[in-house]
């Protein structure tokens, strides 16, 4: 079993924040990831729509579709009309062998929002989450059926951001649905990254690592800023990062203890002015090499 490195696109090319981005293009980034050695990339909005266009683009590169976002709404929709809305992504996934649809829920989400702090973010009780769950186990086996199943990406902003939400939603659902595990998200909604790896592992099929700058958190904390206040002054950055704080060397030793075999995705949102995507980019790579190597994870070609 190996694992496989890949990489969002986002530190060139923020989606929801472009002005941070605007000098950058999404060629000039799938150029620099590719250099840099990533097997593979997330979607980002602004490659090809459709299947054939966006297979060529890949493989001009050549890497791999190794997922993608997915705002969903099923708190909103009904079973059948969420398939309808997500089918078109589900069948081109599948159709380019991406591992996962990585999906979360927008209907309520305050992500977005600069001007809303992200204390205000919904907040569900158990009841409400493990019914969501339950609804979601249907639309996560029914895309599994279509050949690409669900990841579901706990999210700063959104009704699963903590570690009791992520509790609620993998004890509501069924093995259908996947779990993202992201190291940054999880550290900023005040949970243990490590601890969340132990108890969901066996329900975790998509990694995304990204780093926190304490200070940054710590402010955003004492403020009451928006989430995307956070990222525009560098709560993230990628594994390595001698600004970070989280031991990326413990999440790879879990990861290669519970036998993980999936992709391991950089994503860091960052201000390209303060944070070169290309110098960050590849230093969060060294670095994942050199822990996996030292974690015993081999990395696929």
């Amino acid at each position: 079993m190996a694992v496989k490195l890949g990489i969002s696109l986002i530190a060139w090319q923020n989606d929801d924040l472009p002005e941070l981005t605007a000098a950058f293009t999404t060629e000039g980034a799938m150029q620099d990831a590719a250099a840099i050695g990533y097997a593979g990339v997330e979607r980002g909005r602004r490659m090809p729509a459709d299947t054939d266009g966006l297979r060529a683009y890949l493989d001009r590169y050549g890497v791999a579709l190794c997922g993608g976002w997915c705002s969903g709404n099923l708190m909103v929709n009904d079973l059948a009309t969420e398939q309808a809305a997500i089918r078109a992504q589900v069948d081109q996934f599948a159709a380019l062998g991406a591992p996962c649809v990585v999906y979360a829920e927008c209907s309520n989400t305050i992500q977005g929002d600069q001007a809303m702090p992200v204390s205000q973010r919904p907040k569900l009780g158990r009841d409400a989450v493990m019914a969501y769950a339950a609804k979601l186990t249907e639309l996560a086996t029914w895309a599994a059926d279509r050949g690409c199943g669900l990841a579901y990406h706990h999210h700063m902003g959104a009704m699963v951001q903590d570690a009791e939400d992520i509790d609620w939603l993998m004890e509501g659902s069924g093995p259908a649905l996947g779990l993202l595990y992201d190291t940054g998200h999880l550290h900023f909604a005040g949970a243990d990254p490590l601890a969340v790896l132990d108890k969901w592992g066996d329900r975790v099929t998509h990694v995304h690592v990204k780093d926190v700058r304490q200070g940054v958190l710590d402010r955003v904390r004492t403020e009451d800023l928006s989430f995307l206040d956070g990222v525009a002054n560098g709560v993230f950055s990628v594994p390595g990062d001698p600004e970070g704080c989280l031991d990326f060397r413990a999440i790879t030793d879990r990861l290669a203890a519970i036998g993980y075999d999936g992709w391991i995705v950089v994503e860091a949102e960052q201000d390209p002015a303060k944070a070169p995507p290309y110098e960050y980019s590849k230093a969060g790579y060294d670095h994942l090499v050199d822990l996996c190597a030292r974690s015993g994870l081999e990395i696929a070609a």
